[in-house]
């Protein structure tokens, strides 16, 4: 019986090969009818040409759908030499599971445990397994936790359940791989995601069979209760490793600088913020997506509870005891994961404080230059507002900058971009620095660790009967609010990326675009001929990260980058959004000029590209 439900899935996959190629026939054969119908001369002039743009075309659609490219993360491999008690675990596993074991095995930076095989003829033949292995699971998890993670991979490839059992399990990730590549215009299209459509509804019942069952692997090889910590643990530890990389990895990334030990920090944070992980572990499990085989979690931990031994367990070893050499194997997957192209490598205080810093400036430049445009003179720091706060212009600047704000709160904007460059002036003249914690959190102290009551003077500087005592005061904690940043004692601060399109038209002309935080960078675009180059670019570019004057900020630029233009949303004094076929957005600069942005038919995003160009318009239109 089960060997028949096997049959009958790998039957279905088959059938969808099936009809993706008697289409591309089909076509053939409309052509050929339609040229027989012809006169012989008009069929040999017009048939060679009509046969092979037809056939071509077609070809090319069809196997860059079915070709099944996997690209493989970067990491460290790892040989039985390297770690023989890793080894020895995955062959056992291996054997619980029915399978052979893998080909090899990486470590790479993500949180995931997850068996890849480049399969062959669309999936129709198995290929080479490689097992991934991430670091944050080596170091969050015990050993037990990873065994139960391996064994319900390897688990996926077992015959137990029939014969052609690993066959159906790599057609369903084939057609979830192949459906999305087939392109929405595609006459074939239609056919092919309803034959998806059926196969999926079809199939479900033994997808959710083999899921179970490699969840049973995996109880029985490490324990019940293991299986079922890996299913509630395994999207928190990735939710860690979300908040890790953005609140505490990308600020100083961004700002040009990299740790020493980057996994050595997720392992501190790890420690850390055990109540951000108990409030993810109340999150509820998303429900399954489309073509995601695996049974709800709620389901899949009801299942394992009946597999599960009462009583106490025997207390696990660290599943990173299974590699001798952690700690250098986490130095030489972050010099492949995290390399970095030209950023100064620092430990983590210095990093943090960089990270700070940098924001710190981007956000006091961008007022600055605000309150300059509105002064018609050049503001470069503490001393110039508190300039302007003693004549009382300050307060007429900010409301003009700030439009229709109620007065409080200008008052209250006021002081905190005061006690902002204060904060700054204290910091480059070297009497404050960063106090820094793992909870995420950073205060600007004094040197000796005594806090600094900046916001106190700050709200003084506001009024301009007080500005002499802020003076005072800010004189007392010897602060000279005309220091102003060093130029040239560290790197140029890159600028967050917030997405990019490719291939669009900016003024009529063939174009790439890229939203970072500060502005919009215009890259000439690349030929027609060159179109699968352009995301690619584009791509590199975010990741070598953007200088503030909108330069490339890697030691090599890529290829036609040169020539780009960055345009600051300071420059700007408004945008809109058309749609009238396709989308379009006008923006108006303040010399008078405009910028005109255009779909083409081949345009693309990097992920959350159009939702960034949309969200930056719609900041233009609210706030100019």
């Amino acid at each position: 019986m089960r060997d028949g439900k096997a049959t009958v899935s790998a039957t279905r996959f088959a059938g969808f090969l099936a009809v993706v190629w008697l289409q591309v026939v089909a076509v053939l054969v409309a052509v050929l009818l339609v040229l027989q119908a012809l006169p012989g001369a008009a069929a040999v002039r017009i048939a060679l040409p009509l046969v092979i743009a037809t056939a071509g075309l077609l070809w090319f659609a069809t196997v860059r759908a079915l070709r099944l490219r996997r690209p493989s993360p970067a990491g460290v491999p790892v040989s039985r030499t390297d770690a023989p008690a890793l080894w020895s675990m995955i062959d056992d596993a291996a054997t619980a599971a029915g399978v052979r074991p893998p080909a090899a095995v990486t470590v790479v930076a993500g949180a995931t445990v997850t068996l890849s095989e480049h399969a062959r003829l669309a999936g129709l033949r198995g290929g080479r397994r490689e097992l991934f292995l991430g670091m944050p699971t080596l170091l969050a998890w015990d050993e037990t936790w990873l065994r139960a993670a391996v064994a319900h991979e390897l688990a996926h490839g077992s015959p137990r359940l029939g014969r052609f059992a690993p066959l159906a399990y790599r057609g369903r990730a084939a057609v979830a791989r192949i459906v999305p590549r087939i392109p929405r215009r595609s006459p074939s299209g239609p056919l092919l995601r309803a034959y998806a459509g059926w196969y999926g509804a079809a199939d479900a019942p033994f997808a959710r069979e083999q899921e179970l069952f490699a969840d049973r692997v995996a109880a029985e090889f490490a324990g019940g209760r293991a299986a079922a910590g890996v299913l509630r643990d395994g999207p928190v530890l990735d939710g860690l490793q979300q908040i890790f990389h953005a609140e505490y990895l990308s600020p100083g990334w961004q700002a040009g600088f990299v740790p020493d030990d980057v996994f050595g920090g997720f392992l501190r944070v790890l420690a850390a913020r055990g109540e951000d992980l108990a409030m993810l572990r109340m999150v509820e499990p998303p429900a399954p997506g489309r073509w995601d085989p695996h049974p709800p979690v709620p389901e899949r931990l009801a299942a394992l509870a009946e597999l599960t031994v009462e009583g106490p367990e025997p207390e696990p070893a660290a599943a990173g005891d299974l590699l001798p050499e952690l700690p250098a194997l986490g130095r030489a997957l972050q010099a492949v994961a995290f390399p970095p192209a030209g950023r100064t490598v620092t430990s983590w205080d210095e990093f943090f404080g960089a990270a700070r810093l940098a924001e710190m400036e981007r956000e006091a430049d961008a007022s600055l230059r605000a309150i300059s445009r509105v002064a018609g003179s050049p503001v470069r720091g503490a001393a110039d507002v508190l300039e302007l706060a003693a004549d009382g212009r300050l307060r007429k600047i900010a409301e003009t900058v700030f439009g229709d704000l109620p007065a409080e709160e200008t008052t209250g904007r006021i002081a905190e971009l005061i006690a902002l460059l204060l904060a700054l002036a204290a910091l480059h003249g070297g009497v404050a620095r960063w106090r820094h914690s793992w909870l995420g959190t950073a205060e600007v102290v004094a040197p000796d660790g005594a806090p600094l009551d900046l916001t106190g003077v700050a709200e003084l500087a506001t009024d301009p009967a007080t500005v002499g005592e802020a003076r005072e005061r800010i004189a007392a904690m010897g602060i000279d609010p005309g220091v102003i940043a060093p130029v040239g004692d560290r790197p140029v601060a890159r600028v967050p990326v917030i997405g990019g399109v490719v291939n669009v038209l900016v003024d009529g002309v063939r174009s790439d675009l890229l939203i970072v935080e500060t502005g919009l960078v215009l890259v000439p675009g690349l030929p027609r001929s060159r179109n699968g180059e352009a995301k690619r670019r584009l791509s590199r570019l975010a990741t070598d990260g953007v200088l503030a004057d909108g330069t490339p900020a890697g030691s090599e630029p890529p290829v036609g980058s040169a020539g780009s233009r960055f345009v600051p949303f300071t420059d700007l004094a408004g945008a809109s959004a058309h749609r009238n076929g396709r989308r379009s957005w006008e923006m108006s600069l303040r010399d008078g000029g405009t910028i005109n942005v255009r779909t083409a038919l081949d345009s693309d995003e990097l992920p959350g590209g159009w939702t960034a160009l949309d969200d930056a318009v719609a900041f233009l239109t609210s706030t100019r």
